[in-house]
């Protein structure tokens, strides 16, 4: 008997998913306490589990083909989605080969880089990059508990901001960042030279993983550089980064209180006055500290692993100075007191953004203002912790140029150029160096779903904040706590997009969203 589309939609949905996130999660939690205990042999047993878990299988398929941003991007198969009915195809396919998976050929897209370079995003079919979810399930939990506290970039439960407050801890009056100067460090091409013998070196994971994860490197090689690179579209990518470029936040270190460090000193009383983002690094150094010293023993660290230090983007620079970092501009100020603006450059691609927009004359003012909304929302959100009091960030003058194109746009219409010009430009509190930073090692996989729930809630703000609150970090419709990095997503219970009356708000989980609203569509 021939099954309709319509079965296929109702079986995916009736899945048990808060089961699936919970059997996962305990399985990493395990992972994770085995290799902090030294444990790695019962690691790669656990992690044999999760590669044989059906829950883990179904979470992958759903965070590929649903939840990740790049969902609707095509692999070499030309495959740019999956129906229900090929989803349950999928997971059997990786059922019965997930411990000796066979990664296809790549697809390359040349992406324009800031110089006028270009560089290649390598992307896998859906398929592949399902197996590659599934193994970093298995992988990310096993590393997180040997990952250096200063490392932020492409990690679950980090952030960009923590990045950002630490530079602020480093850099503020009290810490005497007026006397201080950073090495921005650029490492040259460095998913592209990441040795692979590095990687399977250091690699936690049991044969079947990492039979795999070996096909996944050799199936985006550069023919100049076969033992090389690691191929960026694919979600494994930036774990693998990592992996290779751990240990690098430890290479500049001092005692807290002066002292020389021994093999004795204990952990907590040496400084990391670090922070590294992927391949992206700022160090901060003391007046007495050898900036070419440490230079060359990061260069002897990037050369065992294939890499070397950019010599045209490497600087050293006077705090006082400023740099860019993450889109942000740094600088300690003349009285001593630390700033944090938008960079130039960051700026400036935004405002080509909003312009493109405002003034593109394919659609009307209506959908630019729904377009316009999220970027903008998105721009101040990320920016949320800086100084935004200059002039320049107030936005009045894209706001104005708006409202001159939305007024001649809305003539003889139901909408006035007013409302739409906020609901375009939606507002968004900043406070500078308000960011609470993570504690120290700790990590979503530790257990700690108290911490973490109430953690992740404290990134949103509004009426999504309020929501959670009153819901206790937890999902209005599959009760489990906010604790990983699917994003929250504000329910409209009577479907009315205008009636924000707190009791028809609730704050739920992306993929329950979807489930939500899946019975008005035939795929997602």
């Amino acid at each position: 008997m021939i099954r309709h589309v319509e079965d296929y939609s109702e079986s995916w949905k009736q899945l048990s998913w808060k089961k699936f996130r919970r059997d996962l999660f305990r399985l990493q939690n395990r992972v994770f306490k085995a290799v902090r205990a030294g444990n790695k042999r019962k690691a790669r047993f656990l992690q044999k589990l999760i590669l044989k878990s059906s829950s883990a299988r179904f979470l992958a398929i759903r965070q590929v083909t649903q939840l990740n941003a790049g969902k609707k991007t095509a692999g070499i198969d030309n495959k740019k989605s999956l129906d229900f009915s090929q989803r349950f195809e999928l997971e059997t396919q990786l059922k019965n080969n997930g411990e000796n998976w066979k990664h296809s050929k790549l697809r390359s897209i040349p992406i324009p880089k800031k110089d006028g370079s270009t560089r290649m995003l390598k992307i896998p079919t859906i398929a592949d990059r399902c197996w590659q979810c599934l193994a970093k399930y298995a992988l990310e939990p096993a590393h997180e508990a040997t990952f250096h506290a200063k490392s932020y970039g492409f990690r679950t439960g980090r952030s960009a901001h923590d990045a950002q407050q630490n530079l602020f801890l480093n850099l503020s009056s009290v810490a005497n960042g007026k006397d201080k100067r950073v090495i921005e460090l650029d490492i040259e091409s460095c998913f592209d030279r990441i040795s692979h013998s590095t990687i399977m070196d250091n690699l936690i994971a049991p044969k079947g993983i990492k039979i795999g994860i070996f096909r996944c490197l050799k199936a985006g090689t550069n023919p100049e550089f076969p033992e090389q690179g690691t191929p960026q579209g694919g979600c494994i990518s930036p774990l693998l980064a990592n992996i290779a470029l751990n240990g690098i936040e430890s290479i500049h270190k001092y005692h807290r209180s002066g002292h020389r460090i021994t093999n004795k000193t204990p952990e907590s009383s040496i400084a990391y006055p670090s922070a590294r983002y992927a391949d992206d690094m700022v160090i901060v150094l003391k007046p007495q500290d050898d900036a070419k010293e440490i230079l060359g023993r990061i260069d002897e660290f990037l050369a065992a692993r294939g890499m070397k230090v950019s010599a045209k983007k490497t600087k050293i620079t006077a705090a006082t100075d400023g740099f860019d970092f993450l889109g942000w501009h740094f600088k300690v100020l003349s009285n001593g007191k630390f700033n944090c603006t938008p960079s130039v450059d960051n700026f400036k691609k935004f405002r080509q953004k909003v312009k493109a927009i405002v003034n593109c004359s394919n659609y009307g003012s209506k959908v630019k203002a729904e377009k316009l909304a999220p970027i903008i929302r998105g721009w101040r959100n990320y920016h949320k912790f800086c100084d935004m009091s200059g002039a320049r960030f107030s936005l009045w003058f894209l706001n104005h140029r708006a409202y001159t194109v939305f007024n001649k746009e809305t003539k003889n219409t139901k909408y006035t150029s007013e409302n739409l010009v906020k609901k375009a430009f939606p507002t968004v509190h900043t406070s500078q160096n308000s960011y609470v930073m993570v504690k120290g090692n700790k990590s979503p996989f530790d257990g700690d779903i108290t911490y973490w729930s109430e953690r992740n809630s404290k990134l949103y703000d509004g009426a999504t904040s309020k929501v959670l609150k009153r819901q206790n970090h937890s999902c209005g419709q599959c009760g489990t706590k906010f604790t990983s990095d699917e994003r929250v997503h504000l329910h409209h219970i009577d479907g009315n997009h205008n009636n924000w009356k707190d009791k028809n708000l609730q704050a739920i989980h992306e993929s329950c969203h979807d489930y939500l609203h899946m019975g008005k569509r035939t795929t997602n």
